[in-house]
């Protein structure tokens, strides 16, 4: 029994590891996918279930597990595709390449080959769950998801390359085996060795977020995407906000500091000092290598790694300048959500914060390649609301893959200290700031894009044919329908969680991974209390998750924001974490005397996957309403699973 013990959970290490890894792999190399990346979420949701489902079939999918891995992980290396993910609706930084397979068509295949390797590690998983009651096969699985969260991020402070992911797998994937064969050691060696040559012959460097290749021109792709250019200040347009003030800023804060370019820029202008605030240490690292005005070696920089809205909500200081220098990434937040890491820098409150670090003269300024009018309306319209001067408006560089020219914004509340050249005017109707509720700077109008419209409902065909197929048939998941609602509710409340906490502590890989880590925890927890004590009225557990939601739904982030950093990190674990535990107090009380454990894991599962797409509702009604939502499903798994829960309790 305690090799089954081991086994299982180190099953469960193993199938959480490799979905973070696919996530990672899967956006550094199919160009632009780590803009979809929840689509690879839901297609590890679809595997995963559909392997407890067919968990006493033959035959053994964790046996193929490092072939159909290996062969995804070199066929995506071998032949990168670049999804098109062109069009006005919902702007995508990166050159505008329009050639490459659709994003509907492209995101549903992803979605397919995650489903089929997902599918092969979990049914390692499933096959070993029968082997303990329900609720400790559970505790194990939780355990081992831990584990495989903690080496991830273990793994990503160090900086571990992509051949220290593999060799992790091919440990665990040996040890669980633990009479190899030797095509078990082949495989292992082989998906070490693709995995190595990223690093080897790619030579390319791994950050926290991106896949990085630096080229002799001082030029950094980020996951095979144009991302910066390092170059000498003298004659550049970083030189512009300097131009339209009329004073000489002192103390000057670039968010978004990158390679360095702006840093040089406001050092060539006499700043006396310059808060450099960069999100990814890689990039920084390359340009305090390479950059040729070596501006990170002058004692006059401080350098912060770290999100630029959580030093601007941690900082009391002010500044004769505030840049945001081109804070575009190509990534998101996490694979559960549809926030980038700069959304909550452009938004009505974050432009408030920046506003209130200015000094009595000082001026801030913003650029990018904006794209699309209708969005440097919008930056510009939030510019006058929350300044009350319209910005100055200067438009450089025709770059040839790219629509537009870039744009340069410098505004300040005292229109005294501007001396504009040209200023900017609304070409029609400015489209509304985004908001922290709503950070979707980059959606034009509050609605779903029509290219996740058709790739959901792809997917959502796709897995009705994959569950009938291999799962068999639907109805023998009705006696679980209250687990399926309860999967749906938790990946919505999982989601409201990841993005609040990037909100209130700042959008970096350490966050992400210190929530879902918070997040198992509670479950792990839950599972305990359950196992110890009896709680015999289901309704109660009820009651107190509908109030915790509503607690949760009614505070807005704006009053954790203005809290001090340790009381706001206690208050907001509270609100998140609570609500988790209660819920799965319930789960846990009607999972431990499930009939068909596997069954009902895998109804969970879908559940899940099936929350993942309603998630994307958030584009047209932000993120609180979430909560609501999500309240309302697990009032739907009370009425359908109530009976079930009682005699549970019983």
């Amino acid at each position: 029994m305690k090799r089954q013990r081991a086994e299982l959970f180190l099953a469960s290490f193993l199938m959480l590891f490799v979905e973070l890894v696919l996530i990672r792999w899967a956006g550094a190399h199919i160009i632009y996918l780590s803009y979809f990346s929840n689509f690879v979420l839901l297609g590890s949701f679809l595997g995963i279930g559909i392997a407890f489902l067919r968990a006493n079939r033959s035959p053994d999918l964790f046996r193929w597990s490092l072939v159909v891995l290996t062969f995804f992980v070199a066929l995506v290396r071998e032949f990168p595709v670049v999804i098109d993910r062109s069009g006005g609706d919902l702007i995508f930084f990166g050159a505008l390449v329009t050639r490459g397979l659709p994003a509907w068509l492209m995101l549903p295949i992803v979605f397919l080959s995650v489903a089929l390797i997902l599918a092969c590690f979990a049914h390692g998983v499933a096959t070993r769950f029968h082997h303990f009651e329900p609720l400790e096969a559970y505790r194990l699985d939780i355990g081992g998801s831990i584990a495989g969260i903690g080496a991830y991020a273990a793994m990503s402070f160090l900086g571990v390359p992509p051949a220290g992911w593999g060799v992790l797998i091919a440990v665990l994937y040996l040890a669980i085996n633990w009479r190899p064969t030797i095509a078990h050691a082949a495989w292992s060696v082989m998906l070490v060795v693709v995995l190595s040559l990223s690093t080897i012959v790619d030579d390319s460097i791994w950050s926290p977020y991106y896949r990085i290749s630096f080229t002799e021109g001082r030029n950094i792709a980020a996951n095979g995407v144009p991302h910066q250019a390092m170059a000498p200040v003298a004659g550049t347009p970083y030189l512009i906000p300097y131009e339209r003030v009329t004073g000489s800023p002192q103390r000057v804060l670039v968010i978004g500091a990158g390679n360095g370019n702006d840093v040089a820029a406001a050092l060539s202008k006499g700043a006396a000092h310059v808060d450099a605030v960069e999100i990814d240490p890689e990039i920084q690292q390359l340009g305090l290598a390479h950059h040729p005005d070596q501006p990170y070696q002058d004692s006059r920089v401080s350098v912060v790694i770290g999100d630029g809205r959580a030093f601007l909500e941690n900082s009391t200081d002010r500044y004769d300048l505030i840049v945001f220098a081109l804070p575009d990434s190509l990534t998101l937040v996490s694979g559960q959500s549809g926030v980038r890491l700069e959304s909550f820098l452009f938004t009505r409150e974050a432009l408030e914060s920046a506003r209130d670090h200015l000094s009595e003269d000082g001026a801030f300024a913003m650029y990018n390649f904006y794209r699309e009018t209708w969005l440097l309306d919008r930056l510009a319209g939030g510019l006058e609301e929350t300044f009350g001067n319209r910005p100055c408006l200067d438009e450089f560089g025709v770059q040839a893959d790219v629509v537009g020219r870039a744009s340069m914004m410098v505004v300040a509340p005292s229109a005294s200290v501007m001396r504009c050249e040209t200023t900017w005017a609304p070409s029609g109707e400015i489209v509304a700031a985004s908001t922290d509720d709503h950070p979707f700077v980059y959606l034009q109008e509050r609605a779903i894009p029509s290219r996740y419209l058709v790739a959901m409902a792809l997917i959502a065909v796709l897995s009705l044919v994959v569950v009938r197929t291999y799962g068999g048939k639907l109805s023998g998941m009705t006696p679980y329908a209250d687990l399926f609602f309860m999967g749906v509710a938790f990946l919505l409340l999982e989601t409201k969680n990841v993005v609040q906490f990037a909100l209130l502590f700042g959008t970096t890989w350490l966050v992400n991974a210190l929530v879902f880590g918070g997040i198992l925890l509670s479950v792990l927890a839950a599972i305990e209390v359950e196992k110890r004590f009896h709680i015999a009225r289901p309704g109660r557990l009820y009651a107190l998750l509908f109030v915790g939601l509503a607690v949760t739904a009614l505070v807005p982030p704006r009053v954790l924001l203005e809290l001090p950093a340790v009381p706001r990190f206690l208050v907001a674990t509270v609100f998140a974490f609570l609500p988790i535990f209660i819920a799965n107090l319930v789960f846990a009380g009607r999972f431990r005397s499930t009939a068909n454990p596997t069954l009902a894991f895998g109804a969970n599962l879908l559940g899940a996957m099936f929350g993942g797409v309603i998630e994307y509702v958030s584009l047209v009604t932000g993120y609180r309403l979430l909560l609501v939502v999500a309240g309302l499903l697990y009032l739907a798994a009370w009425m359908s699973g109530r009976n079930q829960l009682s005699l549970a309790r019983g």
